[in-house]
């Protein structure tokens, strides 16, 4: 399996490990409701079992995977009634804070977001996934921080942990991930025009598009489902150097 297999490189192999992990339950290979123990993953790593097992404990800290006592770890298998329920309370939380950001933050702390919102989109057409939910990570949790709550952006965060991979390769294999990669940088810009109510509309489409990416017939778990919809898509992140100039607002 291409994301469970040999780790190298200069970073701590903690996170290597769980980097490779977050792809392989993005890609499918380590499916919802499978066992999963750290030494047969260190061994297909290449490492010691120690660090997997903290890779692991830091995946089940965000509700990715479970302790199984004397076995390992189990993938999450999530159902849609609680990704509705995420969908549904980010809603209720983003879309009036992402007004009131509009009219307090300065166009300054609104435009220093621009390289993540381009980010997002440069990660979408290269089918990076794992650098998508990262720079989208960063975006959102940035954007909610102008409202100045921190327990709010702490919130959404753990909401977006606990529902971040599901359906995106599918997401991406339909051609639709770009088109909502993009929507960061319509927010953006109708922040930056003080546009608040437009802001928030935007912001209630794309949380939409995101209930979207699981919303499917029958009762098969919504993780399960997703993997069986697309295992091939998710690839391991590229380097990044640094970008030249931004445009300006």
């Amino acid at each position: 399996m291409k994301h469970l297999g040999p780790i190298t490189g200069q970073e701590r192999l903690r996170d290597r490990a769980a980097h490779a992990l977050r792809a392989a339950l993005i890609a499918g290979e380590l499916r919802p409701g499978t066992v999963h123990s750290a030494p047969a993953l260190a061994a297909g790593f290449g490492i010691s079992a120690t660090p997997v097992r903290e890779a692991m404990l830091d995946l089940a800290r965000e509700g990715l995977v479970e302790p199984v006592r004397n076995k390992g770890f189990r993938v999450t298998e999530v159902s849609e009634r609680d990704l509705d329920q995420f969908a549904e309370i980010r809603a209720l939380i983003e879309v009036p804070t992402v007004g009131r950001v509009v009219r307090l933050a300065t166009s300054e702390q609104l435009a220093a977001l621009r390289p993540l919102a381009e980010e997002i989109v440069r990660a979408a057409r290269d089918h990076d996934l794992i650098g998508y939910l990262e720079a989208d990570r960063r975006f959102h949790l940035g954007f909610l921080a102008l409202s100045g709550n921190a327990r709010l952006v702490e919130t959404v965060g753990d909401l977006r942990k606990r529902s971040r991979l599901y359906g995106l390769t599918g997401l991406d294999e339909r051609g639709e991930l770009l088109p909502s990669a993009e929507e960061h940088l319509e927010l953006l810009e109708l922040a930056l025009a003080g546009d608040a109510t437009g802001a928030e509309a935007c912001m209630a489409r794309h949380l939409g598009h995101v209930r979207s990416l699981w919303a499917r017939s029958g009762d098969e778990p919504a993780g399960r489902r997703a993997v069986r919809g697309g295992r091939r898509t998710a690839r391991a992140p590229r380097a990044r150097t640094a970008s030249g100039s931004r445009k300006q607002p």
